[in-house]
């Protein structure tokens, strides 16, 4: 499954930095707005340690973790639902993305320059929500004058259901509130909302990027943004994006890990988002292990076992026959497959079987 995360926010908070760290990708980060003029694309693992236990046990050729698309995009600034800045380009780089990582300034540096003057995480969140919901409101109205017509005189029953949940939509726009905040109440609405394409439809990451003192325990900028997404359902994690940064300088896994202990910490914030995004985006992990790799393999929490075989090959969900599961502590405990099988600890399952995060699946298909 592909998977992108757009990374949003005001200019100089730290989005470039941040995006750095995160993938081998070097966008350029200096003191001043659009320093990123195009929107640069890494690619980053997905952090996952059973892969590791995994690989000591099976010792196969190679490890492949899943994997996240992060798009570093250019500073917002106000205006830019009406293309002040390089407004226009980058909202339809936010359009593309399956999650928003939204990066809020929340650390004070009087060498770092605000685009607004001063440090105001809250306000800076709103200047980027109200320039997203104009924009989705621009294209609610066009949608509504596009089949308006349609819905009120013909008998396209779609039609309808797209009018009046575009109704609703743009009554939520113009009260300042986000797209989702609508909820689809049956299929054909869910169906008529993701062919919108609606920027504040899309689940929010909220990075409150902090300075090296504040990368445990946050401060008072944190709180406050805390307090002020408390309506929302949103994700929020505490970086310190130049800690990042320097981590990422050092050389060996032992020296990363007693710089993160000398912070607080227990794990580096890029781990964090990572895991974080996949929580907001409701995704799960299952493994295939064997002498040629052990991998992991993106799907949506709930899925049977035939739509996780789609995720390898489509023939493998059109053929499907059986999945043989091994529990992931089960392969840890007995130390292979063949100890699993002979505890009788595998699972044969069929087509209703509820896949879970960590199952070790092997599939049985004929076409």
């Amino acid at each position: 499954m592909a998977l992108k995360a757009g990374i949003v926010g005001l200019p100089n908070v730290g989005k470039s930095t941040l995006f750095n760290c995160l993938s081998s990708a070097k966008a350029q980060a200096a003191n001043f707005p659009f320093c990123t003029i195009d929107a640069q694309m890494g690619q980053v693992s997905v952090p996952d340690e059973r892969l590791t236990k995994l690989a000591e046990l099976v010792h196969p050729g190679r490890i492949v973790p899943a994997v996240c698309d992060i798009v570093d995009i250019a500073g917002l600034v106000k205006g830019a639902s009406k293309g002040e800045g390089l407004g226009n380009q980058f909202l339809g780089n936010i359009r593309e993305c399956d999650a928003i990582i939204h990066v809020l300034r929340c650390f004070d540096n009087g060498n770092i320059v605000h685009v607004d003057g001063s440090v105001n995480p809250v306000r800076d969140k709103e200047i980027i929500d109200t320039e997203l919901q104009l924009k989705d409101l621009d294209t609610v109205e066009n949608r509504i004058k596009r089949v308006e017509k349609v819905a009120k005189v013909g008998g396209d029953k779609m039609a309808k259901i797209e009018y009046e949940l575009l109704l609703r939509y743009k009554d939520a726009l113009e009260q300042g509130q986000s797209a989702r905040t609508v909820i689809p109440q049956n299929d054909d609405e869910e169906q008529c909302a993701k062919q919108m394409f609606l920027l504040t439809t899309k689940p929010v990451l909220y990075v409150c990027n902090v300075d090296d003192t504040s990368a445990a325990a946050g401060n008072q900028y944190v709180e406050q943004v805390r307090e002020a997404i408390k309506g929302e359902e949103a994700e929020l994690i505490i970086i310190s994006a130049q800690t990042e940064a320097d981590i990422a300088e050092l050389e060996t896994y032992e020296e990363k890990q007693m710089f993160l202990e000398d912070l607080g910490l227990k794990e580096s914030g890029c781990n964090r988002l990572i895991k974080a995004i996949y929580t907001l985006l409701n995704l799960e992990t299952f493994i295939t292990a064997g002498e040629m790799e052990v991998k992991a393999w993106t799907y949506h929490k709930g899925w049977k076992a035939p739509q996780c075989a789609g995720v390898i090959h489509t023939d493998f969900e059109k053929g499907f026959i059986r999945a043989e599961v091994i529990k992931y502590d089960d392969y840890v405990k007995y130390g292979s497959e063949a100890a699993v099988r002979e505890a009788g600890k595998l699972g044969v399952e069929g087509k209703e079987y509820v896949v879970q995060d960590g199952d070790i699946m092997h599939f049985r298909f004929n076409v």
